[in-house]
C-alpha cells in the first residue's frame, strides 16, 4: 500500500503541488503539462507483457532509461522546454522511488 501511494502521490500530487506553488499565474496549464509528463509511460506499450508488477521500469523501458534521464535533465536548462523536463524528471523520481520499494 505504501508503494502505491508514493507512486502515484509522486505521480500526481508533486506535480499538482509544484503548479500550483511555482506557477500561479498560469497555475492550470502548468498543472497539465506536469500531469502530461505521465505519457512517458507509453513506452510500457513495448514490453511484453506490457505491466508486470514485479518489474522495474527503470533502465527496462526504452524512455526510462539512464540516457533519457540525462536528456530530461538536460531539458532543465532551458527556459523554454523547463517544465516538460520537470515533469519527465518528475516521472523518473516516482518511478526510481516504485523500484526502490518493491
Amino acid at each position: 500500500m505504501l508503494r502505491f501511494c508514493m507512486h502515484y502521490g509522486i505521480h500526481f500530487l508533486v506535480p499538482i503541488g509544484i503548479g500550483l506553488y511555482f506557477y500561479r499565474k498560469n497555475w492550470f496549464w502548468a498543472v497539465l503539462i506536469l500531469l502530461a509528463g505521465i505519457l512517458i509511460d507509453l513506452d510500457h506499450l513495448l514490453a511484453s507483457p506490457i505491466f508486470d508488477s514485479a518489474r522495474c521500469s527503470i533502465g527496462y523501458h526504452p524512455l526510462h532509461t539512464y540516457w533519457a534521464f540525462m536528456f530530461y535533465l538536460g531539458l532543465l536548462f532551458f527556459q523554454k522546454t523547463r517544465i516538460v523536463g520537470l515533469a519527465l524528471c518528475i516521472h523518473i523520481v516516482a518511478d526510481t522511488a516504485d523500484c526502490i520499494l518493491m
